[in-house]
């Protein structure tokens, strides 16, 4: 049996993002009733990548198939010992765990997504069934595998004019035209980190750095000029368009990390302002998750750009955060109950579709 019995469960959803922050767990209670979907987190916590970790998973990309394989194999043990530790400590007994796990390349054009992050492996060494592998069904169909958080913008925070991630790549998931619409709007706490990281710095703390600096035109433009911010949705980014678009630009410039900071967040900050006045033409107020809501220069550059009809709404430290994780807890309910999980209209698929794998403990 993979359907759950009832309408409330305990779930823990655990999220690895491109910004190579850690791995982030949420452990939630879930509840469909009669008005919908609601929500409770019991207990979260982020586990940061050490080193190691991190140059395994930013290098994964160029490893060959059989290397490629074995990280998947470790790394889904490597999740399955943290969540596992995480229900001890909480002294909890998930229902399920939903694991987004690791994503290594996206190129859904060629029908291809990778996340590892073995889900057999996890549900070995925590002794709970796990849902994972959610992107590949969509691509299957020829849609984009992302953004999948969009689901449950709609079914959790559906009063929300509009639902802003700043992740490793911020998107936008609204209601257009009577219907839930999502895509990556551009990369942000992945360029932002990869600065930072220059400087010695895991990320750049409440963009101290960036305020210091000064926005270069030329820089500004070249970011601006890149052909996905002309490019009509669904569309969605990975770090390989990263790596291929945006380092090279950054790399070549003769400018200090101070400025390359401050002309980053301009750039994040002009983007995500004219997705916003294009999508959202009556207001309405953003719910703001995700790292980079923890950039204060940031958020305070994005309320510059904007009109005050439209209203960047950071939520607590909490759901900022956790967000991800509690979705995915929620797609992950969503699949065992054969629900929808991911919606054409975001992807561009040709169906609506409920995707993930499902592994039971052995």
């Amino acid at each position: 049996m993979t359907k759950l019995p009832s309408n409330t469960y305990t779930a823990l959803g655990m999220m690895s993002g491109t910004s190579l922050d850690g791995l982030d767990m949420a452990l939630c209670r879930l509840q469909r009733s009669a008005t919908g979907w609601q929500y409770e987190l019991l207990a979260t916590t982020s586990i940061e990548y050490d080193d190691p970790w991190r140059q395994l998973l930013a290098g994964a990309i160029d490893l060959p198939a059989n290397k490629l394989d074995e990280l998947d194999h470790t790394y889904g043990q490597w999740l399955g010992k943290q969540a596992a530790a995480f229900i001890q400590q909480t002294g909890s007994k998930p229902d399920f765990i939903a694991s987004h796990g690791h994503t290594v390349y996206h190129q859904p054009h060629k029908g291809i997504t990778r996340q590892i992050g073995d889900g057999h492996e996890l549900a070995r060494q925590a002794g709970i069934k796990v849902v994972y592998n959610f992107r590949q069904l969509d691509v299957s169909l020829g849609g984009q595998g992302a953004p999948l958080v969009p689901v449950g913008d709609e079914l959790l925070f559906g009063r929300y004019a509009a639902c802003l991630n700043l992740g490793g790549i911020a998107n936008l998931s609204c209601r257009w035209r009577d219907t839930r619409i999502a895509f990556d709007i551009g990369p942000a706490n992945m360029l932002l980190n990869y600065l930072a990281a220059q400087a010695g710095r895991l990320y750049d703390h409440n963009g101290a750095l960036a305020r210091s600096g000064h926005i270069d035109p030329t820089l500004l433009a070249m970011l601006d000029n890149l052909p996905y911010f002309r490019q009509n949705f669904p569309k969605s980014l990975g770090y390989e368009w990263f790596a291929a678009q945006v380092k090279p630009i950054i790399d070549s410039c003769k400018l200090t990390i101070q400025d390359k900071l401050a002309t980053a967040v301009a750039h994040i900050a002009r983007q995500i302002a004219a997705t916003l006045l294009t999508h959202l033409p009556e207001g309405g107020e953003v719910l703001t998750t995700g790292g980079g809501a923890f950039n204060r220069y940031l958020i305070e550059q994005l309320r510059e750009n904007l009109p005050p009809s439209i209203r960047i709404v950071v939520p607590d430290k909490e759901l900022v955060a956790f967000k991800e994780a509690l979705v995915f807890a929620l797609l992950g309910a969503l699949r065992l109950r054969g629900e929808v999980n991911c919606y054409a209209s975001v992807t561009g698929a040709t169906r609506d579709s409920s995707g993930g794998d499902i592994a039971l403990p052995a």
